[in-house]
């Protein structure tokens, strides 16, 4: 029985074909693993995610727009998950900000504000995914990164290279850093000091003076013993601007010293003795980009059996016939001149493989190949081929093995636009090789954009027109529509993040996809062909035959969310559960009151709840028989660890220089939020109340790791959701708050929260009020470890809330307030962003020409729909000041799944 189920799938196609004449048509055994297949794919369907953002970096006090689309099987748009989660983290791992936001239809829209407080030049990432798919054991979280550049009050701008002149015993870096002003005029003859920091530890440091050029070699060195010291740590200068101020700039130097390596991939799985066979290779720097290479490939008698060369960043492939008994290895020689020698994967004495060709644009060739060996062993035995796409069994064939080889063609028509994974088995249903195509169909979803003239005027008004057609027909389709200013927002279309990268490509494969939009912008055989060898190289996301084969279905840890919902449990003080006790739950702002019971173990839950991020929320158990003698505890939320950021190859090392056309208009756009410099007064200290009042804290060091001001906390509705996002170095998991770097390195032991000098259950957090709390205190580590061996935690977190005035006077009642009310608890959860609308300036009046207007995005809109009968749809709005080309960018999809994107650039005069 479907767990869920309200879009419908469509009929999957079974082919069985006889490879040959004598091919015997018992069924029984492809039948069963495509039923079972099926069920998995139809009860158990994968979410993916896309989000389209009005443009590819920003600078900070901008504001991030984005629409978000959620789709399950055959791209259909999910009626799955109703909520949507998006996190914000920074280049250190850590997460920023996380958004919550409803899901209609699949469908979401959402901003994040770039606030000077919040956001500092730098790399970010963004990953977005909804709680279904954390049931994955390989989640295809959507991933993006994105850079922010810094023109407001900029007073160092730098530009730094590296050399590495590491040897086997010691690396060596020499980074070459020049800085500037703000108007770009050197920094000559500064002193500057530098460290290099790694896990909060200097490893190097010195000084030096700018020469007149602005520029300072810094050589940089430490013993290779202690594993890539220098590569995991940062490059921190600060330079003498005046003679009473110094700036700080940070530098990553993971990609400082860049390795190679090389990869072959045997089309099928295997290099099988007696096949000729083709290997894919991929050859990559240590930064995930991908580096040209050639060579040549020999066996253990030093013959050479093929040569081969790069075709498309880094990758390739060759065909060679392997021999059983014997060795290859390849020499490579890459685009900087270094040289690499590899050993080939070994050679397999008896095996089939399949193999594809899929240059054809209407059918895909399929060819099962067996050596000598494989056919001695297996003559007469039955083989399936079974392929499947968007979570849709497609295709499936089965044979008896009478000739070692076969060959046969599948009509395109048959699959959906995307990736085809066709998997061999054996009749015991054991996978034994496979393979992925891309299927891409000419007769997509088209969409057409037109404006009634080719250029405009600045401040004038702009229409556009859009048609949305499928196979000549009219669609009704969602879409949403980014105009950009592409003289102040240039960027290389081959490296966009797009619809069809991340509903297409980005979902279903594993690991970094170097300019993913490459291989759909203007495609031709040439793009074919190397999207073909990226498949034939990179890691396939999918179910397991075996698992499915053996009856073992995937675990569900977490239903699909329906709303906001909270649950916990209800105990007397002595710790037994209260059965059938009564709840209220209640939401002023809201208007919302909800009776609730627990059930006989003391749980309760509260459904399906709507309301904004400010919302304050109480539980309360008071309607209850000895009420006082309750305590209430919530559960806690699931949130998925902050890993690596696996696509930081794209993040940017000089964002300055990067980003100078789009920096040097924001420092115009954002003139009026300059700040003056801080003065200085000095007065008499008012004591703030810290850690080293409390005797069991004591033991810590008199400075913290990290600090969070009180003030930072004006706004914060929920004290434990702003320590998830501003707790600098602390992963939050399951309620329980770790040391990142220790939890990174396998350490579960929990981080102590102590309120006030107490030891505190993480729960207690929710019944704080921010706006009391005069600072937190982080401490990543105990150097005498006192606190953490007496306390059995690792790291401790220090809330320290504000004194009373001394001598006020309070109220008995006064008094019983301040109490903790264990059987009630008042707190202000995670709810639903706010929706912004996005500015858009009317130039229809006289007076409003005289503004200048420097905006980069000019015109954002989430919500376009095309009308179900024409297919037609329009929107207009007025130009900024920018003169050059303005690019016009749809993306969207329709009611059946098919998804499509449009570029439209006109000239502003």
């Amino acid at each position: 029985m479907k767990i869920f189920r309200i879009l419908s799938i469509v009929v999957s196609f079974l082919y069985l074909l006889n490879f040959s004449a004598s091919a015997q048509t018992d069924t029984v055994s492809i039948n069963t693993i495509i039923t079972k297949t099926n069920k998995v794919l139809n009860d158990y369907p994968a979410e993916k995610i896309y989000l389209h953002f009005d443009k590819p970096y920003y600078a900070v006090a901008d504001t991030i727009w984005f629409k978000a689309y959620v789709t399950e099987n055959q791209n259909f748009l999910s009626a799955i998950s109703k909520i949507i989660y998006v996190d914000v983290i920074n280049q250190r791992d850590s997460l920023i900000q996380t958004l919550k936001l409803p899901l209609n239809g699949g469908l979401a829209e959402g901003n994040i504000p770039l606030s000077i407080e919040n956001y500092k030049q730098g790399n970010y990432h963004i990953r977005a995914y909804t709680m279904w798919m954390l049931n994955a054991d390989d989640p295809a979280f959507f991933n993006k990164t994105f850079y922010v550049g810094e023109a407001i009050d900029k007073e160092v701008k730098t530009h730094i290279s590296y050399k590495n002149t590491s040897t086997d015993k010691q690396e060596k870096i020499d980074a070459r850093i020049q800085f500037k002003d703000s108007n770009n005029k050197p920094y000559a003859n500064r002193n500057v000091n530098w460290q290099v920091v790694t896990s909060y530890t200097s490893i190097a440091k010195g000084r030096g003076t700018t020469d007149a050029s602005g520029y300072l070699t810094i050589s940089m060195s430490a013993n290779q013993k202690a594993e890539y010291q220098l590569q995991k740590g940062e490059l921190i200068t600060s330079i003498n601007t005046t003679d009473k101020d110094i700036v700080n700039n940070t530098f990553q130097l993971k990609n400082a010293i860049i390795n190679k390596d090389v990869q072959f991939f045997p089309e099928g799985g295997n290099l099988v003795a007696g096949l000729t066979g083709k290997v894919a290779f991929k050859a990559v720097k240590s930064d995930g980009l991908g580096i040209n290479a050639k060579g040549v490939v020999s066996d253990n008698d030093g013959k050479q059996v093929a040569t081969f060369t790069a075709q498309h960043l880094g990758m390739g492939s060759f065909t060679m016939l392997p021999e059983a008994g014997k060795t290859y290895k390849a020499s490579l020689t890459y685009a900087d001149g270094t040289t690499q020698t590899v050993n080939l994967p070994a050679v397999v004495a008896s095996g089939i493989s399949i193999v594809i060709n899929n240059t054809d644009d209407e059918n895909i060739a399929i060819k099962i190949a067996s050596n000598d060996a494989f056919f001695q062993q297996n003559q007469g035995k039955k083989f399936y081929v079974i392929a499947q796409s968007k979570g849709v069994i497609c295709y499936g064939a089965q044979t008896a093995l009478s000739n070692k080889e076969y060959s046969t063609t599948v009509s395109k028509a048959k699959f959906p636009s995307g990736i085809a994974q066709f998997t061999l088995f054996t009749e015991s249903g054991k996978p034994l090789s496979e393979r992925i195509v891309f299927v891409q169909h000419k007769n997509g979803l088209a969409l057409a954009l037109t404006s009634p003239a080719v250029s405009y005027g600045i401040k004038k008004k702009v229409k556009i027109n859009l048609a949305a057609k499928k196979d000549g027909l009219p669609v009704d389709g969602n879409f949403s529509v980014s105009v950009v200013d592409e003289t102040k927002v240039p960027f290389n279309e081959d490296g966009a993040s797009t619809i069809f990268t991340g509903l297409l490509l980005s979902s279903d494969l594993k690991g970094y996809i170097e300019k993913p939009n490459y291989y759909f912008n203007v495609p031709d055989a040439k793009k074919a062909a190397d999207l073909d060898i990226l498949l034939l190289t990179q890691g396939y996301r999918n179910y397991s035959y075996t698992d499915i084969i053996a009856n073992k279905l995937p675990k569900i840890t977490f239903l699909p969310e329906q709303g906001i919902e909270f649950s916990g449990i209800l105990r007397l003080s002595n710790g037994i559960p209260v059965r059938k006790g009564a709840l209220l739950l209640t939401i002023p702002d809201k208007r919302i009151n909800m009776e609730g019971t627990t059930d006989p173990v003391g749980n309760f839950k509260f459904s399906n709840l709507v309301f904004n991020d400010s919302s304050k929320v109480t539980i309360t158990a008071k309607y209850n028989v000895n009420y006082k003698n309750m305590t209430l505890s919530l559960n806690g939320s699931p949130i998925p660890s902050v890993s690596r950021n696996f696509s930081g190859a794209d993040e940017v090392l000089n964002i300055d220089s990067t980003l100078t056309t789009y920096l040097d208009n924001s420092k115009k756009q954002y003139a009026y939020l300059h700040t003056l410099k801080d003065v200085t007064i000095k007065a008499a200290a008012i004591p703030k109340v810290s850690h080293k009042d409390y005797p069991a804290l004591t033991g810590l060091s008199a400075v913290a790791d990290h600090e969070i001001t009180g003030d930072r906390l004006t706004g914060c509705n929920l004290l434990i959701n702003c320590l998830q996002t501003m707790a600098t170095g602390t992963t939050y998991i399951d309620n329980i708050f770790y040391v990142t770097r220790d939890y990174n390195q396998g350490n579960k032991t929990p981080m102590g929260i102590f309120i006030n000098g107490m030891l505190m259950d993480v729960n207690q957090l929710a019944s704080i009020d921010p706006s009391s709390v005069e600072s937190v205190e982080i401490f990543l580590k105990d150097e005498l470890g006192l606190v953490n061996r007496a306390n059995n935690i690792n790291g401790v977190i220090v809330i320290n809330q504000k004194k009373a005035p001394k001598g006020t006077k309070i109220s008995k009642s006064q008094l019983m307030d301040m109490l903790p009310k264990y059987y009630e608890l008042t707190f202000s959860p995670q709810g639903y962003n706010k929706e912004r609308q996005f500015y858009m300036p009317k130039y229809d009046v006289p007076a409003n020409l005289n503004r200048n207007d420097l905006r980069t995005t000019i015109y954002w809109n989430p919500k376009v729909v095309t009308d179900k009968a024409t297919g037609l749809t329009s929107f207009d709005f007025y130009n900024a000041d920018g003169k050059g080309q303005y690019k016009v960018v749809v993306e969207g999809i329709d009611g059946t799944g098919n998804i499509g994107r449009s570029v439209f650039r006109y000239t502003v005069k």
